[in-house]
C-alpha cells in the first residue's frame, strides 16, 4: 500500500509541476519542434523510472535490438497499467500511444498524453474510430512511432491468455508501410492489478519480436494479420513464462 500511495504522489506532484513545463515547451516548440519533443519524451521517461524503480520492478528485456531506428506500428498485449510504463520507458524515438478516449476525462494527464502524440481512440462508430487511424498513418509518415494494445482493453483472464485482436489496428501499418514490432509481456499484471490496491515487488519480462514487414508476407498472412501477430506473441508469452 506504501508504494501506491509514493506512486500516487510522484504523478500527482510531476503533473502538477509539470504545468510551466508544457507552457515553456510549447512557446520553445515554435523554434525547434523536434527538440522540445525529445525533452518531453526524456523527462517522461525519467519519470515512469521512477515509479517503477518505487514500485520494486526488476524487468528482464530481450529482443530491444530488434527495433529498427525507423517509425513502427508496437503491438503488445495488455494486462497492466503499468504496461505502459514499461515500454514507454524505453522508447528511442517519438511515440504515440492509442488510449481509449475516457482519458480525455484526467486534465493534465491528457495534456500531456496530447503533447506526446497520444491518440484517444473513440469507438462509438466506424466514423470516429477511421479518424484516429488516419492520423496515426499520419504521424508514422512524419516520423512519429505508434504503440497500440489490440486486445482493446486491459486482460484480466488466465495470464497466458489474449483477448481477440482487432484487426483495425493493423490497417496503422498496412496504410503507413511500416514495421509492425511484437511485444510480448509477462507477468506485469502481478505488480498491481493482482492485489489491488498493493503494488508489489515483481520480475516481469518483456520481450521485442523482429519486425514484421508486410511486403514479405505472403497473400494470406496478410489476409490474417492479426491472427498471424496474436499467435506469435502468445507463443512467446508461453516460452518466457519459464524466465519467471
Amino acid at each position: 500500500m506504501i508504494r501506491f500511495l509514493i506512486i500516487a504522489i510522484l504523478l500527482f506532484l510531476y503533473l502538477v509541476l509539470g504545468i510551466p513545463v508544457l507552457l515553456v515547451e510549447k512557446l520553445r516548440a515554435k523554434k525547434d519542434q523536434e527538440a522540445s519533443d525529445y525533452r518531453c519524451l526524456r523527462l517522461v521517461q525519467w519519470m515512469f523510472r521512477v515509479m517503477l524503480r518505487v514500485a520494486g520492478v526488476q524487468v528482464t528485456v530481450i529482443g530491444e535490438e530488434n527495433i529498427p531506428d525507423e517509425p513502427v506500428l508496437f503491438i503488445g498485449n495488455h494486462r497492466s497499467y503499468f504496461d505502459i510504463l514499461l515500454t514507454y520507458s524505453r522508447c528511442r524515438r517519438l511515440t504515440g500511444y492509442i488510449a481509449k478516449k475516457e482519458m480525455l476525462r484526467y486534465p493534465l494527464l491528457r495534456d500531456w498524453m496530447n503533447r506526446l502524440y497520444c491518440l484517444f481512440l473513440d469507438r462509438s462508430t466506424p466514423k470516429e474510430g477511421l479518424k484516429t487511424i488516419l492520423t496515426a498513418i499520419d504521424y508514422i509518415k512524419r516520423g512519429i512511432s505508434i504503440c497500440i494494445f489490440p486486445e482493446g482493453t486491459r486482460n484480466s483472464g488466465e495470464e497466458l491468455s489474449l483477448l481477440p485482436f482487432h484487426s483495425g489496428s493493423f490497417k496503422i501499418a498496412e496504410k503507413a508501410g511500416c514495421p509492425i514490432i511484437p511485444i510480448s509481456m509477462n507477468n506485469t499484471a502481478e505488480i498491481f492489478e493482482n492485489h489491488l490496491p498493493k503494488v508489489k515487488k515483481t520480475h516481469v519480462v518483456i520481450e521485442y519480436g523482429a519486425p514484421i514487414r508486410l511486403e514479405e508476407l505472403d497473400k494470406d498472412t496478410r489476409k490474417h494479420l492479426s491472427t498471424y501477430c496474436s499467435d506469435l506473441i502468445q507463443e512467446t508469452i508461453r516460452k518466457n513464462q519459464s524466465l519467471l
